[in-house]
C-alpha cells in the first residue's frame, strides 16, 4: 500500500514484492523486522557469487529491500559496504545501418511495424511507445472497434492512472483513454473484477523483430532497443547535436520506408 500510495507502477510493485518474498524465503521465513543489514548483505551477495547475476538485477533487489526497511518499516539500514557486487559488463549497443533498418521495417506488418517506426523515428523506449495516446488516424480507425466490441461484451475498461478511476468512474470506457496498441486478450482485474484490455505485451514486438531480422539475413543481435540506439547514431552521423536537442538533419536521418 505504501508503494501504491506513491503512484508506483504495477510493474514496479510486482518486482518489489517479488524481491521481498525471495528475501524472506532465503532467510527461512524469518520476520523482516527481526533482520537488518547483515541479512540484507548476505541475501544480495549470494546471487552475485553463486549465480553471476547482472548488476541491474542486484540493484533492483537492493532498491526493493531499501524501500521495505526505510519506507515501510521505518528502519534505517547501515552502510552495506560488504555486499559482493555483481559486475557490470561493458556493453556496446547494437546499431543497424540505415539499409538494415529499412529492410527490417519492410519485413514487418500491422501494429508491430508502426511501433518499430515510432521507436526508430522518435527514439522512444518501447513502453513509452506502447503507452502513447497520439493521433495516428489509420491505426486508430483499425483498432477503434475493439473497445466498442468489448463494451458490448461487458468489458471495455482500461486502467486509469492514480485516483482518476474513483473521480471519473466512467472514464475508463471512454475512447480517449484506450490504448493505441491494445493487447489481443482481455484480463480480469484482481481487485475490481473488471474485464479489461491492456496494451500489447512487449514480447510480441520482440518476437516479430527477431523474425524480421532473421529473414533478412542480418547477423547482428538486434532487439527492440536497437532502433533507439540506431536513431541516435544516425542523427550523430548526419551532424545533429542530440546532446542539446538540435536536430536540423533529423528529417533526412529518420526518413522511414514507405
Amino acid at each position: 500500500m505504501t508503494l501504491r500510495a506513491r503512484h508506483g507502477s504495477r510493474r514496479t510493485e510486482k518486482a518489489c514484492v517479488g524481491w521481498i518474498r525471495r528475501f524472506i524465503l532465503f532467510h527461512g521465513k524469518r520476520h523482516t523486522a527481526e533482520m537488518g543489514g547483515a541479512e540484507v548483505t548476505q541475501f544480495l551477495s549470494a546471487p552475485a557469487v553463486r549465480h553471476n547475476v547482472a548488476a541491474s538485477t542486484q540493484n533492483q533487489a537492493l532498491s526493493a529491500l531499501l524501500f521495505l526497511y526505510q519506507d515501510v518499516l521505518g528502519q534505517e539500514l547501515p552502510w552495506l559496504d560488504e555486499i559482493v557486487r555483481a559486475r557490470r559488463p561493458t556493453l556496446i549497443p547494437v546499431v543497424l545501418s540505415r539499409g538494415e533498418v529499412h529492410r527490417v521495417i519492410a519485413a514487418l506488418g500491422g501494429p508491430v511495424r508502426l511501433l518499430v517506426l515510432l521507436l526508430y523515428g522518435s527514439g522512444l523506449r518501447l513502453l513509452e511507445a506502447l503507452r502513447l495516446a497520439l493521433e495516428l488516424p489509420k491505426h486508430l480507425e483499425t483498432v477503434r472497434h475493439l473497445p466498442e466490441a468489448d463494451l458490448r461484451a461487458g468489458a471495455g475498461c482500461v486502467e486509469l492512472p492514480w485516483a482518476l478511476a474513483r473521480k471519473y468512474p466512467n472514464a475508463c470506457r471512454e475512447w480517449g483513454w484506450q490504448w493505441v496498441f491494445p493487447a489481443t486478450r482481455i484480463y480480469r482485474h484482481p481487485e475490481t473484477g473488471q474485464r479489461r484490455r491492456h496494451h500489447l505485451h512487449e514480447s510480441v514486438l520482440q518476437r516479430a523483430v527477431k523474425a524480421a531480422v532473421h529473414r533478412n539475413g542480418i547477423t547482428k543481435r538486434a532487439i527492440r532497443h536497437t532502433f533507439r540506439h540506431s536513431f541516435a547514431t544516425h542523427l550523430l552521423e548526419d551532424g545533429s547535436d542530440i546532446r542539446t536537442g538540435c536536430r536540423s538533419c533529423s528529417a533526412t536521418a529518420m526518413s522511414p520506408p514507405r
